[in-house]
C-alpha cells in the first residue's frame, strides 16, 4: 500500500466486531464480525457478516445494545476459523473502522497479520466537525441524511449489527470526500492521529 497514492485510487474495507461485553473474572470477546468493501470509483462492493461462537455468557449490558443472544451463536463459527475470509477481505486495502481500538484489538488473534493501514472516521469527523459535541457514528449518519442509505445498503439490519455498522463507516467516508472534495489528497493526510495534515486541508479549502 503506498500511502502517497491520492484517496481516490485506494480500495477500502470497513470493519466492525459487536462484543460479549465485560463479565466478572472475563474479558471481552468478539461475538460477531461485518466486513464491507468500498471504492472511490465503485461505490459499496462485496460485504461479509456473521456470529461468532463464544466461550462465556454475554454481558446484560451488551445485550441490551446489540440484541444478540446466546441462541444466535450457537452454530457460529470461532473467528480464528474465519482467518481465510479476513485475510481476504483485509488485505492490500485501507481499513475502515469508526473508532478502530476495538477493531484492532480483536484482529490480535491472528498474530502478525500485518493488516493495515487504517482509516479512523472517529477521528477524521472529529477534524471535518470540530465544532459538533457528538461524533458517534448513529449520530452523525442522521445528522448527515445518511442513515437511510445504510438502511438500503443493508435491509433487515440495524445500529449495532456489525455490518450495518461497518457500512455506515463507509458511506461516511464517502461523505466527507464528497464533500471536502479531498479526493486528490494523499492518503498518508487521513491516518495522521493528530489530523494536523487534514486541518491544513481543510484552512485550505475555506
Amino acid at each position: 500500500m503506498v500511502l502517497n497514492s491520492p484517496i481516490r485510487n485506494c480500495s477500502f474495507v470497513a470493519i466492525d466486531f459487536e462484543s460479549a461485553g465485560v463479565t466478572s473474572g472475563r474479558t471481552d470477546v468478539p461475538i460477531q464480525i461485518g466486513m464491507a468493501e468500498w471504492a472511490p470509483d465503485t461505490g459499496l462492493q462485496a460485504s461479509y457478516v456473521s456470529y461468532l461462537r463464544a466461550q462465556q455468557g454475554i454481558a446484560w449490558s451488551a445485550q441490551k445494545v446489540h440484541g444478540i443472544t446466546l441462541d444466535d451463536l450457537q452454530e457460529a463459527p470461532d473467528l480464528l476459523a474465519l482467518w481465510p475470509v479476513v485475510r481476504e477481505y483485509l488485505s492490500d486495502r485501507v481499513i475502515v473502522a469508526h473508532g478502530k481500538g476495538t477493531e484492532k484489538k480483536f484482529l490480535r488473534a491472528f498474530p502478525g497479520h500485518g493488516f493495515g493501514p487504517w482509516l479512523d472516521t472517529l477521528l477524521l469527523s472529529r477534524a471535518t466537525w470540530p465544532q459538533w459535541q457528538d461524533h458517534s457514528l448513529g449520530v452523525l449518519c442522521d445528522a448527515l441524511d445518511l442513515t437511510p442509505h445504510v438502511c438500503k445498503a443493508c435491509p433487515d439490519r440495524q445500529w449495532h449489527d456489525a455490518l450495518f455498522d461497518a457500512t455506515a463507516s463507509l458511506l461516511l467516508l464517502e461523505k466527507i470526500l464528497q464533500l471536502t472534495q479531498a479526493w486528490h489528497v494523499p492518503l498518508t493526510h487521513f491516518l495522521q492521529p493528530d489530523q494536523a495534515a487534514w486541518h491544513r486541508y481543510q484552512a485550505s479549502k475555506r
